[in-house]
């Protein structure tokens, strides 16, 4: 029997009874356990007495598995039984005795209520960049830039060439490696510029923060080992067919397509993006702070092993911090951004509630599919790694991610309509206007013609200005995003049109 002790907002408190017939069964049971599996001389397997096996096991042993029996049996039973949604508890049990109750107290929080805020009047305003003629141009620059060749050149150093050095020095390892002193850091190449092969020139680095750390000045000798000058090819044909086009237009024609698939996937990510952030900072909630914890707790796992990847020890790296003191700095923001994501999924798992968003068998198993094939994993090895929570997150993350796809459709085709409407009513407007106009110059017409008919004065016709407003429209431009894996798709298909196979886009 369970009983709810105190509710106040997340914090709950109840305790739970089990009968004395349910304790002596699990006391029977865990007694025929140790039994079965506790080896003693002189007795068949299953034959030593009670006494003898408690001497064996000790009594604590047996009172802590018939505990552990009856909690995961009736812990679950009182939670559905007092209809709660329990994210953390904290259980208090007695000493289970033969022949009597037991009892154990539960002390949690509860899943939070969540109320959305009327999503359906909020104004979407992120929209997808223009793709103009001059993004189309600096694209086609960088893709110049990205397939340059470089030269050797027996001249001194300019601005825009590639620079092969070896570092000099007792801890130099003697490789060499070349720097771009048109995309280097600005005393690299000017400590570099109008230097010559053979020439030892010495780098001063000036103070500067890189992520956590603080670098003070120093400075690297090297020497320099090979000049080579940039050297751009004309956008023309056979630019074009070098990177597997059939022609420059054709490669205008498809950059134009794929920078434009682009700029409506970045729109529809902003528009997404702004609707979750307003969803999720006008909803009214009272995050319990097991779940901001727990989330906390598993963003510092993926930091670990992150820098695990680097070869960077946790401890080594907390330590750091602390002798600069940013640890607490790093601690509230790992907490703030915790917290910001708890609200986010609240947010969005309430929206598909409301929605009724659901995912089908299908859809989950097209997702997994593809997610595996991704990681050039099997369907079973995915599965394995995920295991049971891994999948059931996963299956979360897509009913969420539907739900906000689903109401940003929504609220954008209810916008769309309203400026379908808004514009119908401007021409109707404007064709009222048009209409009075005509009518005022009939007007006009009708006493000309009265006052050459007649010597009688008249009187004057007022005519009322409309106003007039403009309005100008601002372009967005899209941010350049790399662009190397679309010429590299383009590398390896076919230039003939006669072969057969499909172009990549």
């Amino acid at each position: 029997m369970a009983e709810l002790l105190k509710r106040e907002g997340n914090q709950v408190e109840f305790r739970v009874t089990v009968g004395k017939s349910d304790v002596q069964s699990a006391f029977n049971q865990v007694w025929s356990a140790v039994s079965r599996d506790v080896r003693v001389p002189g007795f068949r397997p299953g034959k030593a007495p009670r006494s003898v096996l408690e001497k064996r096991v000790g009594r604590g042993y047996v009172e802590g598995e018939v505990r552990d029996r009856l909690l995961d049996t009736f812990y679950p039973q009182a939670v559905r039984e007092l209809q709660l949604n329990i994210v953390d508890a904290e259980i208090t049990p007695e000493t289970p005795q033969d022949g009597n109750d037991f009892s154990f107290t539960v002390r949690g929080e509860t899943y939070p209520a969540v109320t959305l805020p009327n999503w359906r009047t909020f104004s979407l305003t992120a929209s997808a960049p223009d793709i103009t003629d001059d993004v189309l141009e600096r694209t086609l620059r960088d893709l110049q830039e990205r397939n340059a060749t470089f030269e050797s050149v027996e001249r001194p150093v300019e601005a825009t060439d590639m620079v092969t050095i070896e570092e000099r020095g007792e801890d130099a390892d003697g490789g060499t490696y070349p720097i771009y002193l048109d995309v280097a850091e600005e005393h690299v190449r000017d400590a570099l510029v109008g230097k010559n092969i053979g020439d030892e020139v010495t780098i001063t680095v000036p103070a500067h923060s890189h992520g956590d750390h603080e670098h003070a000045e120093s400075s690297v000798s090297v020497k320099i080992i090979d000049v080579k000058h940039k050297q751009l090819q004309d956008l023309n044909e056979e630019f074009a067919k070098s990177l597997n086009f059939e022609s420059l237009e054709r490669l205008r024609k498809d950059l134009r397509s794929e920078l434009e698939r682009r700029a409506k996937n970045e729109g529809e990510s902003a528009r997404r993006e702004q609707f979750v952030s307003q969803l999720a900072d006008d909803m009214t909630v009272d995050v319990p702070s097991a779940m901001i914890r727990r989330r906390q707790e598993a963003m510092l796992d993926e930091i670990k092993d992150d820098l695990s990847r680097q070869g960077v020890k946790w401890d080594e790296y907390e330590k750091f911090m602390d002798e600069q003191g940013k640890l607490d700095e790093f601690v509230a923001d790992l907490r703030k951004n915790a917290e910001t994501r708890v609200k986010r999924d609240l947010a969005l798992e309430q929206l598909a509630e409301d929605l009724g968003v659901r995912v089908s068998q299908s859809e989950f198993d097209a997702s997994l599919r593809a997610l595996a094939t991704a990681n050039r994993l099997s369907i079973e090895e995915l599965r394995k790694q995920l295991g049971e929570n891994g999948l059931n997150g996963y299956l979360a993350t897509l009913v969420r991610d539907k739900a906000l796809a689903r109401a940003v459709e929504l609220l954008t085709a209810t916008q769309a309509d309203a400026a379908n409407a808004a514009q119908a009513t401007e021409a109707a407007q404007a064709s009222a206007e048009t209409s009075s106009e005509g009518s005022e110059a009939s007007a006009e017409q009708e006493n000309a013609a009265a006052i050459d008919a007649s010597d009688e004065p008249v009187t004057e016709v007022g005519s009322g200005a409309v106003a007039q407003t403009e309005a100008s429209d601002e372009q967005s431009e899209l941010t350049q995003q790399p662009i190397a894996e679309f010429a590299s798709d383009q590398e390896g298909a076919s230039g003939e049109e006669s072969s057969g196979e499909a172009k990549s886009e």
